[in-house]
């Protein structure tokens, strides 16, 4: 039912009898305690319209509507029906303690009722509960038991029971009284508890026979079951559209989504650090231009643009409007038919899956579509659909899937991917390759492994039954997040707490599959042992040993070495044909254009020079490192092919525009990188020495030490107008 909601008042025992415990063990105080925060962040974090009250009784004081005469002493309202929220959570952490007084827990019931009646009269809950947590160690009265669980059933408000032992009889447990930690251990139950215990059993059993004593829990097992953080309930939002097939045929549907991806509310925002109060923190913000005096820009001045490569192809709102897809609207419209076999699993894309079912109110509809999924499902074929959400989304394409269950049928829609969407790879087949062929001892190795890992087993009655239910397991991001939120809110000065013990457990392999794969793991190391490969360090050519005796050998060699790259380097095979430098990778465009030989060595320079200075047109580092590895590029290029006056000249001019052109930054990055002028030792041709070449990064620096002499050195104060 839309908007319905549920009223619980949570009703907590907090007498002296709940501090005593057995030695070693937690008291029934705290774990009740625990229960209590566990269910109140549930309910805080699942974003519920649940309200929420919480009655103490044992206290030392008393607050309640029927505190008359007398009567009803020592229980305390401590919070009247509300949504849950952080501020209750930090009341339960801090003020909540263990008192001095007993209560009757039936007179406290009494209370719980009467506040429910009261604060929800006028309101529409489809729920109305009280849990009751207490160790039953008080004298209660029976007088009006009857008049009392009547009046539960009038008012139809349902009981839970929540005690730190077992509802089994004393005498049927025997020894285990201490395992269940009774008030006095090792004596079983006291009196009271045993006449209570009776009196929450008739209770129970008079409001459900079949299965009220199902509604008792022990705090232990209400601890456990509740640490997993309840999911943000979602109210299923239907999609009506046209099942489309042809021209001529249209059935009536609606969609839900089955499966999706649930992404936490971002609720992160800018707050004062000393206030916390986000209405204390403004955020401005301005738009100025990339020049010495950041001049400002209106907003209205400014238009999107869409980065290619080094260039930005400006869009204004009204391109961008013109540029969106346009469509008639939401459709699911049959394309054809194709066999389930052809549609493969690893082809299923997108973040949710879509449920079709035909309305409630049109048998018409449900007779039509209920023919489609089964004559589908008979010829094992799917139907191939175009998907679109509303106006605003692009369109799918898809498989819808027949589902025919127990209670319902319905056409299941997975996206499947666009020709772009698809990756392509080539690799080597294993198969004709002797060296990485397994024999049959590996290959058995392997089965073995597989075998004793499987998460499928058979049960007494030979039905297989998973051993990792993965739908049960909660994401431990969001769990992880819960708990440090709850953490910090009513913590707030100390450190994080550690991952909780159940969530890593429940991530683990489960212990029967790490005993049953030992030994094939074993057997896996015998079979396939790994070996530490040493490096090898890069031989030297004979060029740098023998000196330039070998020069044809080697020239021979790196000719062999090129045509071998070329032959095997599947990069160029997939980049296709370049034709020039372009912007998205210049160096490797650049070294492919050098290899093609289809341009003259002087045009490719000229293109790759182009591109630098376009990318160094940017002021930034990503595009700085880019243009450096440009330059290492021509560097390597000149070097090979023999020619360094391109390569000199280019990096001569681009150092004397640094200063004018405010490009220190690039500047040092290449001083950084080495990246020096090519000198005679390296190509004959060249006009600049080693030394020359060495001096070159550092000349600058060492020009301005020079520029700077002090009066107090007269020898070279006399050398300069000596040069003058």
């Amino acid at each position: 039912m839309a908007g319905a909601r549920s009223a619980l008042v949570l009703c907590m025992d907090v007498g002296f009898s709940m501090s005593n415990s057995a030695p070693g063990e937690e008291p029934p105080f705290e774990l009740a305690k625990k229960v209590i925060q566990k269910f109140v962040q549930r309910q805080v974090f699942s974003e519920t319209k649940d309200e929420l009250a919480l009655v103490l009784f044992g206290t030392d004081s008393t607050k309640n509507s029927l505190n008359k005469d007398g009567q009803y002493q020592n229980i305390t309202v401590h919070r009247h029906l509300m949504l849950a929220d952080f501020e209750l959570l930090e009341e339960i952490e801090n003020q909540i303690h263990p008192e001095s007084q007993q209560a009757d827990w039936l007179d406290a019931l009494v209370v719980c009722m009467d506040l429910l009646q009261t604060e929800t009269q006028g309101k529409k809950y489809d729920r109305l509960n009280i849990a009751l947590l207490t160790d039953l160690n008080t004298q209660a009265s029976p007088e009006h038991l009857d008049v009392i669980i009547e009046n539960l059933k009038q008012a139809g408000i349902t009981l839970q029971f929540f005690l730190p032992f077992p509802a089994e009889d004393d005498e049927e447990s025997g020894g285990d009284a201490d395992r269940r930690g009774p008030s006095h251990p090792g004596k079983g139950l006291s009196r009271e508890q045993k006449s209570s215990l009776d009196m929450v059993k008739h209770v129970m059993l008079s409001l459900d026979e079949e299965d009220g004593l199902d509604q008792i829990y022990t705090f232990r097992n209400a601890v456990e079951q509740l640490c997993m953080f309840k999911r943000v309930e979602r109210r299923p939002m239907a999609w009506p559209c046209l099942l489309t097939i042809g021209s001529s045929l249209s059935i009536r549907i609606v969609g839900y989504k089955a499966v999706t991806e649930e992404k936490l509310k971002k609720t992160w925002v800018t707050v004062d650090a000393q206030t916390n109060h986000k209405e204390d923190v403004k955020r401005e913000t301005v738009y100025c231009l990339d020049d010495d005096n950041e001049t400002e820009v209106q907003k209205d001045d400014t238009i999107q643009g869409f980065r290619y490569g080094s260039d930005i192809v400006p869009f204004s709102k009204v391109d961008q409007e013109q540029m969106k897809y346009k469509h008639d609207g939401k459709c699911f419209a049959v394309l054809g038919f194709t066999k389930q076999n052809m549609i493969h699993r690893h082809q299923f894309m997108g973040y949710q899956v879509i449920k079709m079912f035909a309305p409630k109110d049109d048998e018409h509809a449900g007779v039509a579509l209920s023919a489609v999924i089964r004559a589908l499902d008979e010829l094992k074929m799917v139907a191939i659909v175009r998907y679109a959400y509303d106006r605003r989304s692009n369109p799918q394409i898809g498989a819808a899937f027949p589902c025919i269950k127990r209670d319902y049928e319905c056409l299941m829609y997975v996206q499947l991917p666009f020709m772009e969407d698809l990756r392509q790879f080539t690799f080597p087949s294993l198969e004709n390759n002797k060296k990485f062929t397994p024999s049959d001892s590996q290959l058995s190795a392997v089965d073995s492994l597989i075998d004793s890992m499987m998460l499928v087993e058979e049960d007494e009655d030979g039905e297989q039954k998973d051993m990792l239910k993965v739908h049960h397991i909660p994401n431990p991001a969001f769990q992880r997040h819960f708990q440090c939120l709850h953490h910090r809110a009513v913590n707030p000065g100390t450190p994080l707490p550690p991952m909780e013990a159940w969530l890593k457990t429940v991530l683990e392999r489960p212990e029967v599959i790490s005993e049953r794969c030992q030994a094939p793991l074993e057997e896996m190391k015998k079979k396939f042992p790994l070996t530490e490969v040493e490096k090898k360090k890069k031989p030297k050519t004979s060029a740098q040993i023998f000196g330039k005796d070998s020069e044809e050998q080697d020239s021979k060699k790196a000719k062999g070495d090129e045509e071998e790259e070329e032959e095997y380097n599947l990069a160029n095979i997939a980049e296709g044909s370049v034709t020039s430098v372009g912007s998205v990778n210049p160096a490797r465009d650049f070294c492919t254009l050098i290899k093609q030989k289809s341009l003259s060595f002087g045009e490719v320079c000229q293109q790759l020079t182009h591109r630098i200075e376009q990318l160094l047109s940017n002021k930034n580092t990503h595009y700085y490192m880019k243009s450096i590895t440009c330059i290492q590029a021509f560097r390597e290029q000149s070097v090979k092919l023999g020619n360094a006056d391109l390569y000199n000249s280019y990096l001569q001019s681009l150092k004397r525009s640094i200063p004018n052109r405010g490009l220190e930054v690039f500047w040092d990055l290449l001083v950084q990188d080495a990246i020096s002028l090519i000198s005679k030792d390296e190509v004959e041709g060249s006009t600049v020495s080693k030394n020359e070449a060495n001096q070159f990064l550092v000349a600058e620096e060492k020009k301005q030490e020079a520029a700077a002499p002090t009066a107090e050195d007269p020898e070279d104060f006399d050398d300069l107008l000596g040069m003058m």
